[in-house]
């Protein structure tokens, strides 16, 4: 079976993406792994799949190269959002797009998209993490030490770690031991913030089934939160990630708006299996 695909990226998180609204195509684990393999299928961080949605314009479907599927992802939509414009499937402006963490709003601009992330989930059990109220520079036991976090779900669930010294920080060691444990049951990503200035910060993320990424644009909203929940910036900050730069406001209503690039790399066919 052939099945047509784009690659795309968001600041070097890359994508595949597949078009179901004009091919049904069947989606399982080990497709999933295949596409996003590396070194014998065409490599990704995570496989975008598009599909009809009776609730908005169009649904949007996440799976991490691991073969699972996760509620939602910021530098995901904002690829799919500009995939729907450039095969005209909608005109630039507002989109609705529907995900498994509700209705996902970007609006295409010209090389830029702005996504309207919703509001941030602070209450611990609905993060979810198996600790009551909110997690805001609160001393846990992770990886046998004693840190400091702050948790967030944009969608889906966000742990927060500051740090001095962001460029020599064991982020490859520490993060698979932090998205695994028990304290957070669905798993968690996990960002190591450093705290440029008021109004810029740096990060780098592990993000859960896919390791280390250039860039998350979830996990880049909830370091931002993070940053001003715990008083260490304003509600508008420039995050830099390893793959560029995204915008982030927390506005005053609690919505907090991202904006950053969207680009599509190549096309192609790909010959897959019909079964996992």
């Amino acid at each position: 079976m052939k099945i047509p695909f784009v690659k795309m990226h968001g600041l070097g998180n890359d994508f595949v993406l597949l078009d179901c609204v004009r091919q049904a195509l069947p989606i399982h684990q080990g497709l999933v792994r295949s596409l996003c393999d590396r070194r014998h299928g065409i490599g990704a961080d995570q496989l975008l799949v598009l599909e009809p949605s009776k609730r908005a314009d169009y649904r949007m479907r996440v799976f991490n190269a691991d073969g699972g599927e996760v509620e939602m992802c910021g530098n995901g939509i904002r690829c799919l959002a500009k995939y729907l414009v450039t095969q005209e499937l909608l005109p630039e402006g507002e989109q609705a797009i529907e995900t498994k963490a509700g209705i996902i709003r970007p609006r295409v601009e010209g090389d830029l998209v702005t996504v309207d992330m919703g509001v941030p989930e602070l209450d611990g059990p609905k993060i979810p993490v198996r600790m009551r109220g909110r997690i805001v520079d609160r001393e846990v036991t992770l990886a046998n030490e004693p840190r400091r976090i702050t948790c967030v779900s944009m969608g889906n669930p966000h742990c927060v770690l500051f740090t001095d010294a962001l460029a020599a920080f064991p982020v490859r060691q520490l993060g698979p031991r932090i998205e695994i444990d028990p304290l957070f049951p669905q798993r968690v990503n996990v960002e190591f913030v450093q705290v440029e200035s008021p109004s810029r910060v740096s990060m780098r993320v592990w993000e859960r089934g896919a390791g280390e990424t250039a860039a998350c644009g979830t996990g880049a909203c909830a370091a931002a939160v993070a940053s001003c929940l715990t008083g260490r910036t304003g509600r508008e900050v420039v995050v830099a990630l390893p793959g560029g730069e995204l915008s982030i406001r927390w506005a005053e209503d609690d919505h907090v708006f991202m904006t950053g690039p969207a680009e599509e790399v190549f096309r192609g066919e790909i010959e897959a299996e019909r079964k996992g």
